[in-house]
């Protein structure tokens, strides 16, 4: 049997940033994944300057592993299959990375013990105590396992009230036959009811290219116009012989899932902390997952739901619930938005400031 203070199911950043800060305040903590390190895990991958805050890490210590790092200072933004918009700036605003990397460069920073390759089947209470798998026991159990999470499923007890995001996208070496794909800015095309885009993100020798949407119906077509479409703008020559993966998220603010039980918390994307504009999931998973352990830590021993309360109140005040227009008026703004976004100041102090950089 393997004992210890706090079990963590999933090593992404929700898990490995929560591991790290608990590690270091004198907890003995096991984080498991049904996952091999690196694993391959897409994502469009650019962090701002306030994750690396948020992680305690300089860019330039990251940069010098010699894993995949670009610096980003320009934007191209715009509605697909129109021109796009660029945006530059006097300054670096965001950091291009591959997931496969940094996800193992955290967990393995974290200088925890790790359980890879160990998906979460059972788990249940006793006398204050979690039973995971018959084989792990921990007096507090957190779950970071992204949408999917075993402990986020039973912990809300049922399916999702909310509709969550549903996103394609791949990872691959940047091909010198795609003459459309020039310079190292990211680039995001709005699909035209603005109720998804698509990007693509250069990174070094790789590019990730997907498209999300905010519910999944009719969500191939959508997929399958934008492969067409990265085809005719030359950003991409052989759309079928690409591996695309899928993944579903939550981006409607806190409050669909608890967020605390009796000995148990949910962070990252387990909790649905994507920021409802971007889909962007890392900061808010990092942020959590420090507030987490500050909570555990001051909590003195004591892991009942009302001893984690605070968590769940703080992280519901920061991610309020995410306003849906009525038909009509997603119809009038859908108009008004096409417009926008061919606007220069739109793109940069609404789009990009606002939006997806939140400066």
């Amino acid at each position: 049997m393997i004992r210890c203070d706090a079990l963590i199911v999933g090593g992404g950043p929700a898990g490995s940033t929560c591991a790290r800060a608990l590690h270091q305040a004198g907890w003995d903590v096991v984080v498991a994944d049904r996952a091999r390190f690196p694993r391959d895990k897409v994502c469009a991958g650019w962090l701002t300057p306030d994750v690396f805050t948020a992680l305690e890490l300089d860019p330039v210590e990251y940069e010098a592993t010699g894993l995949t790092f670009q610096r980003i200072t320009r934007f191209r933004t715009g509605l697909m299959g129109r021109p796009l918009v660029e945006t530059a700036y006097s300054r670096v605003v965001s950091y291009a990375i591959r997931r496969c990397e940094f996800d193992d460069f955290l967990l393995h920073r974290a200088g925890v013990r790790v359980l890879e390759g160990t998906p979460v089947e059972t788990f249940r209470r006793v006398n204050g105590t979690w039973i995971v798998n018959d084989s792990i026991e921990a007096r507090v159990l957190i779950g970071a396992g992204g949408h999917f999470c075993p402990v986020a499923r039973d912990l809300r007890g049922g399916a999702d009230t909310a509709t969550p995001v549903v996103a394609k996208e791949a990872e691959f070496r940047r091909d010198p036959h795609a003459p459309g794909l020039v310079g190292d800015a990211p680039s995001l095309f709005f699909c035209r009811d603005l109720d998804g885009y698509g990007w693509c993100v250069p990174k070094g020798d790789y590019v990730n290219v997907g498209i999300g949407r905010r519910n999944s119906r009719d969500f191939a077509a959508h997929v399958r116009d934008f492969v067409s479409w990265l085809e005719r703008s030359r950003l991409l020559v052989d759309g079928g012989g690409v591996r695309w993966r899928g993944h579903a998220y939550l981006a409607s603010g806190a409050g669909p899932r608890p967020l605390v039980g009796a000995g148990v918390m949910l962070i990252g994307d387990a909790a649905g902390l994507a920021y409802p504009e971007s889909g962007e999931g890392i900061k808010p998973a990092i942020v959590s997952a420090r507030l987490a352990a500050d909570t555990l830590i001051n909590a003195r021993g004591s892991f009942e739901a009302d001893d984690l309360q605070s968590y769940a109140d703080a992280t519901c005040a920061a991610h309020p619930p995410a306003p849906r227009s009525s038909a009509p008026i997603r119809v009038m703004s859908g108009a008004v938005g096409r417009v926008l976004l061919g606007s220069p100041a739109f793109a940069r102090h609404v789009v990009l400031n606002r939006w997806f950089l939140r400066l």
